[in-house]
């Protein structure tokens, strides 16, 4: 009874789903303001009937109701409860749902926190996302039903969660990734509405930045959990592995994060809006390419969920619908806005101009990468492997500028800067820079080219931003009362840069100064890597809730003194058989000791890998540090004063020399 109350919550959110993208639609375009009153409830209604099939789903999961196809698929009833729940999002089924959720939830969000929005905006935002919320009921319900029957041979067990899934990180890790996702679907819908009014000025702009910082948000901590994940889940002890699926969720960050700061430009200076509308549009396209990639059956991966050519098909279709319908849309609107505005060539839009091209160039570089081996071999052209040595030499430079020309460009100012008083400024963060870059390349025992440019990028960008502060925080009150002046947008993007700054020394010291050593060893033995020593103490078994693990023993020795101690296990799980490597890690701020057990070598001996990790926690807390500051951007008070619609008055023309443009 309960998964056919789910598939009719389905059929009945796709009926509210279709009358929220036509009905305030057709109210916008023809000024009935009864017809743009139906946005919300609609909106509403739309979530409330998405949430129930949810929870459905999830009934029938925490309850091991193995006549559900997608439940005998994806648990076990000697799965935990955590697991079980976790499970409704381990395969495509629920996963999709969980994509659709997220659609609903941000659909709802709309609704409720823009109630200060123009009606006729607000009512063609809920119907564009209306339309998409279409396009995604339409594909699970007729090709990826969740709530599918294996009536009347119902199995007695279930075929298990794969155990790669089983873990605390992939119940954080999806939702994370999916607002980030479709967050992005408020930002596409909020510039579709835009042109379709005509209303892409300040306004505009600041309706859609709070809605696409969230969006970024969301994604930085959604790919931090995944490289934290495969850092310690797979047993490699790596945090990126430039996987296809990993890329289909760095593409949209780095678009995101153009289209932010692009954002900044059209709300304060009324320029960038063609390009602005252009970036939200591809990344939302970017946020369906994703979709497509992971459920499509065209990767064999990890994250891959589905293979079904059926779904594949379905979900290039609608990508290819939405991308040709928005740009189709953009051709004709975007070349009747017009705006002239003159700015010299130091000023701060050039720095973000630049920062957008740098952006995009590096999302360009990643989809060639991750597309360009897909589309010779499905045009049976051969088999071309793409691999970390191609994006390393290639995204890194492209880092490094992205992170040097944001450390001067914060000093920049609105349409003019004098180049004197930038270069002064820019000394003593230059100087400290070179400092710190050397100190590092002394602590860590060598000099090496790439490792001193990351470190000076980091450095450069943390002491720009701080430099920046204390001058801003100047005032005849004091320090305090100075920083206490600051808005919360502000210190958004001191949290931001510091992050970035945080993640970019994080992947340049471990990536450089790592060590890794694969070694066998047998009880009593004693390995060292660095300044450790890795003893190896015992070997046993234990029985966990689904699964037999042999553990191992290994006391951890710094200068003759124990400091930790790690047991590593080789996990056999009893329904599918899967033999999993659980690492054991050692964490801490400035170094992780990692240490994972392999095959059996002979009666006592096994495989052991051991890592030393310098500096590897930065990666993840700087995304944290990223994401807090995009939270705290959205609270800043412009985002809740009630805006009308108008053109920027006309700025006055920068003395010769400067730059034009016409966006």
């Amino acid at each position: 009874m309960f998964p056919e109350l789910g598939q009719i919550a389905l059929i009945i959110a796709l009926l509210l789903a279709v009358l929220l993208s036509v009905v305030p639609l057709v109210g916008s375009l023809t000024g009935r303001d009864n017809l743009q009153a139906f946005a919300r409830p609609l909106a509403s209604g739309l979530f409330v009937f998405i949430g129930l099939a949810f929870a459905l789903l999830t009934h029938a999961f925490l309850t091991d109701d193995f006549s559900v196809a997608y439940v005998a698929n994806n648990s076990n009833s000697l799965l935990p409860w955590y697991f079980k729940f976790s499970a409704v999002w381990g395969g495509h089924e629920g996963s999709l749902l969980l994509w659709i959720l997220m659609l609903s939830t941000w659909t709802l969000a709309v609704a409720i926190f823009s109630r200060r929005l123009p009606s006729v905006m607000i009512s063609q935002v809920l119907s564009v996302l209306g339309m998409v919320a279409v396009g995604f009921l339409l594909f699970i319900i007729v090709t990826s039903n969740p709530f599918d029957r294996l009536l009347p041979n119902v199995p007695v067990d279930g075929a298990d969660l794969n155990p790669l899934l089983q873990d605390v990180g992939l119940i954080m890790h999806p939702p994370m990734l999916y607002m980030g996702y479709v967050g992005f679907s408020v930002a596409f819908a909020f510039a579709i509405a835009a042109l379709i009014n005509g209303r892409l000025d300040a306004a505009w702009a600041r309706w859609s930045r709070p809605w696409t910082t969230v969006a970024w948000a969301f994604l930085s901590v959604g790919i931090a959990l995944g490289s934290w994940w495969a850092y310690y889940e797979l047993g490699w002890g790596g945090w990126w592995f430039w996987d296809p699926v990993e890329n289909a969720s760095l593409m949209p960050w780095l678009s995101g994060t153009a289209l932010m700061h692009s954002l900044a430009v059209t709300e304060k200076r009324g320029v960038f809006k063609s390009w602005t509308v252009l970036l939200a549009i591809v990344t939302f396209a970017l946020s369906l390419l994703g979709t497509f990639l992971v459920r499509s059956g065209v990767l064999t991966s990890v994250h891959a969920f589905a293979s079904d050519p059926e779904r594949g098909t379905f979900l290039l279709m609608l990508l290819a619908v939405t991308v040709f319908a928005s740009l189709a849309l953009y051709a004709f609107r975007a070349p009747v806005v017009h705006v002239r505005s003159r700015y010299g060539a130091l000023s701060r839009e050039v720095f973000l101009l630049l920062n957008n091209i740098l952006l995009v160039a590096a999302t360009l570089l990643v989809a060639i990468g991750t597309l360009y081996p897909l589309v010779l071999d499905y045009l049976e052209l051969g088999k071309l492997s793409i691999g970390e040595p191609f994006f390393n030499l290639t995204f890194s430079p492209l880092a490094v500028a992205t992170g040097l020309l944001l450390g001067a460009g914060i000093f920049s100012r609105w349409k003019k800067t004098d180049g004197g008083w930038l270069g002064r400024t820019l000394l003593w963060p230059l100087a400290i820079s070179v400092v710190v870059s050397a100190a590092v390349m002394v602590g860590y025992g060598g000099f090496r080219p790439w490792a001193f440019a990351g470190v000076f990028t980091a450095s450069w960008v943390a002491v720009a931003t701080g430099w920046d502060l204390w001058l801003k925080s100047a005032s005849r009150q004091g320090r305090v009362a100075g920083l206490r002046r600051l808005s919360r947008s502000y210190w958004g993007m001191v949290l931001g840069h510091l992050g970035l700054a945080m993640t970019i020394a994080g992947a340049t010291v471990v990536s450089n100064y790592g060590i890794e050593r694969d070694v066998r060893m047998m009880p009593g033995d004693v390995a060292s890597v660095g300044d450790y020593q890795f003893v190896f103490t015992d070997i046993g078994e234990r029985q966990g809730p689904n699964f037999t693990a042999q553990y191992a023993g290994f006391d951890v020795l710094l200068d003759g003194d124990k400091i930790a101690e790690l047991h590593p296990e080789k996990r056999q799980y009893r329904v599918g058989m899967s033999v999993m490597t659980e690492a054991d890690i050692d964490a801490g701020l400035f170094r992780d000791l990692f240490v994972a057990i392999g095959e059996r070598l002979s009666e006592d001996a096994w495989a052991i890998r051991l890592q030393y990790k310098p500096l590897v926690r930065w990666l993840w807390l700087g995304a944290l540090v990223m994401a807090i500051g995009g939270f705290l951007a959205i609270a800043d008070r412009r985002y809740r004063i009630r805006e009308t619609a108008r053109e920027p008055r006309p700025v006055a023309d920068a003395p010769k020399g400067g730059a034009e443009v016409l966006s």
